[in-house]
């Protein structure tokens, strides 16, 4: 059976709202930097599942996501959502995950991030990767 997950790229400034995973090794990526969002329960939209997702993660979501693009493998759909991010990330409660943090495109090009709360670097989840290569498309199609 086939896995469903909505994620959410969130930006304020230029910059990506981003998560540290949790170290529980039943989770994809323990340990690494991804988006805010999860799976689908039976019954929901991918909409709905990630409005679920933010306020369970990180008690807020924003009013507005757009849906950008759906990707789909063997193991699983990913829904990718983006928004913008309208408070400012001290009002944002970390529910679910190990740190959060605002992160440029540049700095997520590099393939690790500075955890603040931990006081090291960590590696980005394969899935933000393909985030990333879906913006460069963008980018270079202007």
């Amino acid at each position: 059976m086939t896995v469903e997950v909505s994620l959410a790229m969130l930006h304020q400034h230029g910059r990506w709202l981003l998560q540290l995973r949790d170290e529980n090794p039943r989770i994809v990526a323990p340990g690494c930097w991804g988006l805010f969002g999860g799976h689908l329960e039976v019954g929901e939209t991918p909409l709905f599942a990630l409005r679920r997702e933010l306020e369970e993660e990180i008690g807020w979501c924003p009013e507005q996501l757009k849906a950008w693009f759906r990707h789909q493998d063997d193991q699983r759909v990913v829904h990718v959502f983006t928004g913008q991010l309208t408070v400012p990330l001290q009002q944002l409660q970390l529910l679910e995950g190990q740190d959060m943090t605002l992160a440029s495109i540049e700095q997520i090009r590099l393939g690790r991030l500075w955890s603040s709360r931990l006081k090291q670097e960590r590696p980005l989840a394969s899935a933000l990767s393909m985030v990333v290569e879906k913006l460069d498309e963008i980018t270079h199609a202007d």
